[in-house]
């Protein structure tokens, strides 16, 4: 490919990044709204309605990267995108918010311990495709239908879990009675619409530079496609955090997490009836997840708070875990070469 259609493939991944900014923007403002018009609990709005919707980025990404052929995108961006949510989006809202961000123990005992269950299960699910529908030679393994149905099992559980821990939940009397629903669920709709048009273009832009440079699909999704789609939760988040609800800025990081691996990667399967995926790629992807995942539960459970110094603590984390992903992709386009 010449220089002038790199160029173009950046532009639109620029472009793209920014539509799906703007359409995520209207598809959060107006879930949040209708939850509260809806009068449902705080936690549900944080880790279930709102986090749902900051993440359909992701699943409109598996989704059409599962469609065109190219699901390791999108699987990618979904690894990627939770090692991003756990890292930088705290790192970003301590460092923008004057005091530091309280926590509480239902957040570290509950919302952080079924996350990192939903990172277990879909890796024991990778490894399941690994053992029982091997493909190749190497530690490769086909995740199929049946497989992809038990990390949505398990999402069914948090979801019977929230509803329990909120069943005896009365609505406030506060709750917006000037939000038109009607008006709401159209900007809900617009929001979707342009974050799927945006992602169909940036994942064919992605495909193009991987095909022009030799790069495995799976680390441009890790990097390049998993910064974009978590443009949304990064707004979510600090927005809240500012706005004197760290809570609820946290919760959205997790459940949106929580969402993305046991909903959208199995959808994505769903969809095009099976995956192969490599597990040496995968389980060092997964590895530096739970890293980051304990550095976070770590700094949240002491003193149930983030200061601004463990909040610097862990976009370095991200940076290193950044370098480790362009070395890789060094080494792996050395190793190509001879067979160019």
């Amino acid at each position: 490919m010449s220089t002038g259609g790199v160029l173009a493939d950046i532009a639109i991944i620029a472009l793209a990044s920014g539509v799906i900014w703007l359409g995520s923007g209207w598809l959060e403002q107006a879930s949040d709204r209708l939850a509260a018009y809806y009068g449902l609990p705080q936690v549900v709005q944080g880790a279930i309605v709102v986090a749902v919707g900051s993440s359909m980025p992701e699943l409109a990404t598996v989704v059409i990267a599962g469609l065109s052929g190219s699901l390791a995108i999108g699987v990618g961006g979904i690894v990627g995108s939770a090692i991003f949510n756990v890292l930088v989006i705290p790192g970003l809202a301590g460092l923008l918010t004057d005091d530091p961000i309280e926590s509480n123990r239902t957040l570290v005992y509950k919302e952080a311990q079924f996350y990192m269950l939903a990172v277990s299960a879909l890796l024991i699910t990778f490894a399941l495709g690994v053992i029982y529908y091997p493909a190749g030679d190497g530690l490769e393994g086909t995740i199929t239908r049946p497989l992809a149905l038990l990390p949505l099992a398990l999402y069914g559980l948090y979801v019977f879990i929230q509803y329990q821990d909120t069943a005896d939940h009365v609505p406030g009397e506060d709750s917006p009675v000037n939000v038109d629903p009607k008006r709401q669920w159209g900007w809900l709709g617009a929001g979707l619409l342009a974050i799927v048009g945006a992602v169909h273009f940036l994942v064919e832009a992605v495909s193009s530079l991987g095909v022009t440079f030799g790069v495995p699909e799976f680390l441009l999704g890790v990097t390049i496609v998993a910064g974009a789609t978590s443009l949304p939760d990064s707004l979510v988040s600090v927005r809240a955090a500012r706005a004197n609800r760290p809570v609820a800025s946290l919760a959205n990081v997790l459940g949106s997490n929580t969402f993305d691996l046991l909903v959208a990667i199995p959808v994505g399967v769903l969809l095009v009836g099976e995956e192969t995926i490599d597990f040496a790629m995968a389980v060092p992807m997964f590895g530096v997840l739970t890293v980051a995942t304990i550095a976070l539960f770590t700094v949240l459970r002491t003193d149930l708070s983030l200061s601004d110094r463990e909040a610097i603590g862990l976009l370095g984390i991200y940076v290193l875990f950044v370098g480790w992903v362009i070395l890789e992709t060094l080494d792996v386009g050395i190793d190509l070469l001879p067979n160019t």
